[in-house]
């Protein structure tokens, strides 16, 4: 039997400084040759990063190669300021978009509040263009929701709704992913879901977020890097290891499309591309 062909596709979140700005477009150029399927752009927290967002979304669009998707999220934003962006987006002919409500702030602006939910967003957008949308999956259950059950129900509402495709939220147990896959086809969600892997070198703050996001960390892999606090490189070469193993284990069970959290760093990516056998076209 022929093996299918691997695609990926990566994540960078906008830039803050001229110096951030330089190594960013370094590390996008690294992986444009890789011929992801899309590279997306994150928001920061509560939409902190919009304006840079929009700015490299369209610069990705106009300089590279590459198909950029535009995270866009809209807790706290009003119609009018979501209608603007759609608007700019279609216009400038990024037509693919990752559809997110984003982070409730402790201290709620009730009166920007014309969205709630992702499905919200999806909703508006699709009765205005007929953009790509891609959402978000949980396979181990988003910190909001009650039972599995909800999120297989908030996922299915997504699609009917219009999206097409689902990144999930990191994880490192490959068998949630599965476990979530499995149910996924037995309620008729039938869109793909990608799996969302994250090369980690900083096992620390991983773990913290990791935590807040219910992403179970086996004890093996913090055991792994202990005593590398002070040794970059050989965190690197852990890293490449650990992720080849997960993706490996995905592959084996009939995977073939993965979407890597860069943290706006080629380096990981790009070797475990490499051992995965995607290569550039020299």
């Amino acid at each position: 039997m022929k093996k299918k062909k691997i695609t990926v596709s990566f994540e960078f979140f906008p830039p803050k400084n001229q110096e951030s700005i330089d190594s960013l477009w370094t590390n996008i150029r690294r992986l444009e040759p890789l011929n992801p399927s899309f590279i997306s752009v994150t928001y920061g927290a509560g939409g902190s990063t919009r304006e840079n967002t929009h700015s490299l979304v369209k610069e990705i669009k106009n300089k590279t190669s590459l198909e950029p998707a535009a995270h866009l999220t809209c807790f706290g934003t009003s119609l009018n300021e979501i209608e603007k962006i759609a608007d700019d987006y279609w216009s400038a002919g990024v037509k693919h978009l990752v559809a997110l409500r984003g982070d409730v702030p402790k201290q709620q602006n009730t009166k920007k509040n014309d969205f709630k939910f992702a499905t919200d967003l999806i909703k508006f957008l699709k009765s205005k263009y007929e953009f790509d949308i891609t959402v978000s999956a949980y396979p181990e259950m988003h910190p909001d929701s009650k039972t599995k059950e909800q999120e297989y129900d908030v996922l299915k509402k997504k699609i009917d709704l219009g999206a097409t495709k689902a990144i999930t939220q990191f994880f490192f147990n490959v068998e949630s992913y599965f476990e979530f896959l499995d149910g996924a086809i037995k309620r008729g969600i039938n869109i793909p879901i990608i799996p969302g892997i994250l090369p980690v070198t900083n096992c620390k703050r991983t773990i913290e977020f990791a935590n807040k996001m219910n992403c179970k960390m086996p004890n093996n892999l913090a055991e792994m890097f202990k005593g590398l606090d002070k040794d970059v490189e050989t965190r690197k070469l852990v890293a490449v290891t650990i992720v080849y193993d997960q993706c490996k284990k995905l592959i084996e069970g009939g995977i073939n499309d993965f979407h890597f959290y860069t943290l706006n760093r080629a380096d990981l990516s790009f070797a475990i591309c490499h051992i995965l056998g995607i290569r550039t076209l020299d």
